[in-house]
């Protein structure tokens, strides 16, 4: 299944985004990085737009960025604000904590976005995915416990919750995906996914750039400096990839928005990596098995989805 491979690669990708906007936080402001983020995204996107506004180049191509008035484009304005919301506590949350953590309370996500498609688009799972989901989920439990070795305080460490915050606004934001990206027929909207994917960047752009003026700059004196790091760019390509593998995902007959979350949360694996490798994080060897359920669940997952 085409959707099912395109789920897989955003993940892959996702995980190297994770740890470059690690490396891009890492005694960094976090509302400048934020900002040069969406920008550099935008910059990705507005050729696609203007290619297809001016021109037929991209006519019938995966590029092509449909054309719409407000109607169209107040759900995209939406979309930005949820998502945004959720990368402002996740970008401050991740600042503060180790990426073997952020990692695994991330990936609850895939759990909030399985009831609500359970409940909101009647969506139904087979034995293999049940399997796949249920090891997926004890995996994730078992790595959050291991932070808890770290010293950590789960329950009083506000860094944490702004994680959870951010964890259950990008649950909202899946959910809102299968919405906007369903034909009419099935109760969605219909929207072109490079209309949504292209126009949501640039409104979140928009919307950093005021909070970069009127909240960052008056006091940036004050608080933690900006500096420049050419992971910055990295994030936003690999960000921009990935996501463009999600909604092409989405916009295929058949996609599920359950299955496809929980495979893109299997981003943990590759940001463990890179937090063994290049961050030097702790308990390590306590959270290789519990990858290694993480890993399992995606095969149930993918033999149950063929």
């Amino acid at each position: 299944m085409a959707w099912l491979l395109l789920a897989f690669m955003s993940a892959a990708l996702l995980g190297c985004y994770d740890s470059f906007k690690k490396q891009a936080l890492k005694a960094n402001a976090v509302i400048p990085v934020l900002f040069l983020n969406t920008l550099f995204s935008s910059l990705i996107f507005l050729p696609f737009i203007m290619l297809s506004a001016t021109t037929d180049v991209l006519d019938g191509s995966i590029f092509h960025v449909a054309s719409g008035g407000w109607e169209v484009h107040k759900y995209v304005v939406l979309k930005a604000v949820i998502v945004l919301s959720s990368w402002v506590l996740g970008y401050f949350g991740m600042k503060h904590l180790p990426l073997t953590i952020v990692g695994p309370i991330n990936a609850t996500r895939p759990v909030m976005v399985l009831v609500g498609a359970l409940l909101v688009f009647g969506e139904r799972l087979n034995v293999w995915q049940w399997v796949g989901v249920m090891l997926a989920v004890l995996s994730f439990l078992m790595l959050s416990r291991s932070g808890k070795k770290e010293g950590i305080d789960f329950k009083h460490d506000h860094w944490i919750w702004m994680i959870v915050g951010a964890a259950m606004l990008g649950a909202i934001s899946g959910l809102y995906d299968k919405f906007l990206m369903a034909p009419v027929e099935s109760g969605g909207v219909g929207l072109d996914r490079m209309l949504v994917q292209s126009w949501y960047n640039i409104y979140q752009c928009l919307m950093m750039l005021a909070m970069l003026l009127l909240l960052w700059w008056p006091k940036h004196n004050e608080t933690t400096p900006f500096h420049w790091h050419w992971s910055i760019i990295g994030v936003s390509i690999f960000l921009s990839t990935a996501d463009f593998m999600y909604f092409y995902s989405l916009s295929l007959p058949d996609a599920m928005i359950s299955i496809v979350s929980m495979i893109r949360r299997g981003s943990v694996i590759v940001s463990f990596l890179f937090g063994a490798a290049f961050f030097h994080e702790k308990n390590l060897k306590a959270k290789a098995f519990d990858l290694a359920l993480v890993l399992l669940g995606m095969i149930f997952l993918y033999i149950g989805s063929k």
